[in-house]
């Protein structure tokens, strides 16, 4: 089993940058595809990237296109997501997913494929 663990969500201004970290215990997410995804008050929960393993490959949803980067660091066991020129519409909750096969080179979109997911970390940008 995996557990995931969010971090570094919190109050920015617009124009500004957060980054965000997942860490996993229990098992290792070094050769899993990794995800984040976002989810807005009142609205569904939404692509933001994924990454696939061993983590050359990324999509990025189009409204975050050019401002995030989603990367990985196999031998910490993390994966991290640079938020840049933040916008008051990015704010929501961010999870990150893992998909539990393991050393696939695809990168997964949909949030039905991911297997394990964090709790979340709250993203707030003000205008």
């Amino acid at each position: 089993q995996v557990q995931l663990v969010e971090s570094g969500g919190g109050l920015v201004q617009a124009g500004g940058s957060l980054r965000l970290s997942c860490a996993a215990s229990g098992r290792t997410i070094s050769t899993c595809p990794m995800g984040w995804f976002r989810q807005a008050p009142g609205k569904e929960r939404e692509f933001v990237a994924a990454i696939n393993w061993p983590g050359e490959s990324t999509r990025y949803a189009d409204s975050v296109k050019g401002r995030f980067t989603i990367s990985r660091d196999n031998a910490k066991n993390t994966a991290n997501l640079q938020m840049n020129s933040l916008k008051p519409e990015d704010t929501a909750v961010y999870y990150c997913a893992a998909v539990a096969q393991r050393y696939s080179g695809r990168v997964f979109l949909n949030a039905a494929e991911y297997n394990y997911w964090g709790q979340g970390t709250q993203v707030t940008v003000s205008s």
